[in-house]
């Protein structure tokens, strides 16, 4: 997890304060490493939710203990059933690893204070009995998941007990498996941590089409008129639908041609719901997966689907090597709501207000000015884009054909 690269001598300060919050947060790391794999992967279990010696092995909940249990609440808002899975790393989890969730729906559950594990969302599954063949997120055809999902599945990552003193909480939207459907997390207060304003907290990543509030560089959708959030203020409900590299789409659309001159790539339209995987979970290769001689955050650099990825979902995980825009780290204590298919825009959070959540993460609390500032809108909207990860380049070769076709149609 390293910073991204800066533009320009105007942005040295603030570049330089984002690298010192980010060798500060990383110092609360303790427990972590600063790769994640997909969850395919040999070298998955090497990520920052790797297993503490400390702490009991993973074992299927519910608690038994009620002291100390911690709510896990999922909902789909989505218009469709889908069916979650979540598995358990470390700790106890809930009492499944699977079900169906009808649209509109919630389920309720428990996990023990030290859980570590991940919860995704499953799509256009055909169940019978205890089996369940999905179209994304399939997890070995069961119903109740053992194992993480198959790729492309956006997941949500938590460490309940992480840090060095295990008092820390860390979380993350990952799109290293790929992406499948919206993801929002919202935390849930506890009595000790009911002082952390939402808008540091509540995170989404939204790249369907269709599922977008108009562009804003703020929003209520995940807080309230208190607290405002950082939303990504650039991509559309248009835009959002070609993100994905064409050869990374997991179930690509037929291309129309006569067959002599193929019809361009990106000029076909895809359907609304359009999986996309990531380069690791495409190829598997050292190279793309940051390990053996690449395993090295100066040789291993996010490529396209890490650069598109992260301009659609500024707050999520986008490769192995990612920044610290990437781990929200706060007090243990609370609990969470994972929401498939959230409205409003994805989040920008961490980029836009990484001094504050520090402040908590390593103080615990909020000082005044920097209450003050969580609450001053334009202040956040400022911020924001000065922040903004950075946008879609346009291929070069479609620069030209775009400039050639226009010197032709005013010729003709």
């Amino acid at each position: 997890m390293r910073q991204s690269s800066r533009k320009g001598d105007k942005h040295c300060t603030r570049a330089s304060r984002s690298i010192f919050v980010a060798l500060a947060l990383a110092s609360q790391l303790a427990t972590t490493n600063a790769i994640v794999f997909p969850s395919h992967h040999p070298n998955y279990k090497t990520d920052y939710l790797q297993l503490n010696k400390r702490y009991n092995p993973a074992r299927r909940g519910p608690p038994e203990d009620w002291n100390g249990r911690i709510p896990l609440k999922i909902t789909n808002s989505c218009p469709e059933t889908i069916w979650p899975g979540v598995t358990t790393q470390h700790g106890v989890g809930p009492g499944t690893g699977g079900f169906e969730l009808a649209s509109g729906d919630s389920r309720d559950m428990w996990v023990g204070p030290t859980w570590q594990g991940r919860a995704w969302g499953r799509t256009n599954c055909t169940v019978n009995g205890e089996s369940a063949g999905c179209t994304t997120g399939d997890c070995f055809g069961k119903l109740d998941c053992e194992f993480s999902g198959a790729v492309p599945a956006t997941l949500a990552e938590f460490n309940l007990a992480g840090g060095v003193s295990g008092r820390q909480t860390f979380y993350d939207i990952s799109l290293v498996d790929g992406y499948n459907i919206p993801v929002g997390i919202n935390y849930i207060p506890a009595e000790n941590t009911s002082y952390i304003p939402p808008n540091l907290t509540n995170c989404a990543c939204i790249a369907t089409t269709g599922f977008m509030a108009q562009r804003a560089a703020s929003g209520a959708v995940y807080t309230n008129s208190t607290y405002p959030v950082p939303w990504e203020p650039n991509e559309s409900n248009d835009s959002v639908r070609d993100w994905c590299p064409w050869p990374l789409l997991s179930d690509p659309p037929e291309k129309p041609g006569d067959g002599v001159y193929p019809y361009p790539d990106d000029n076909i339209r895809r359907p609304a719901f359009s999986p996309c995987k990531s380069q690791c979970a495409a190829t598997n290769s050292d190279h793309d997966c940051c390990i053996g001689k690449w395993h090295d955050p100066d040789k291993c650099k996010p490529g396209l689907y890490s650069r598109h990825a992260k301009a659609m979902c500024p707050d999520a995980y986008s490769f192995a090597f990612d920044d610290q825009t990437s781990t929200f780290i706060i007090p243990s204590g609370g609990g969470w709501e994972v929401v498939f298919c959230p409205a409003g825009r994805s989040t920008n959070i961490l980029r836009t207000m990484g001094a504050q959540l520090f402040e908590i993460a390593s103080a615990g609390s909020l000082s005044q000015k920097n209450l003050e500032l969580v609450k001053n809108r334009t202040y956040i909207e400022s911020e924001s884009g000065k922040n903004a990860a950075p946008g879609r380049a346009v291929s070069p070769y479609w620069a030209i054909c775009a400039v050639t076709t226009a010197v032709l149609l005013m010729e003709w």
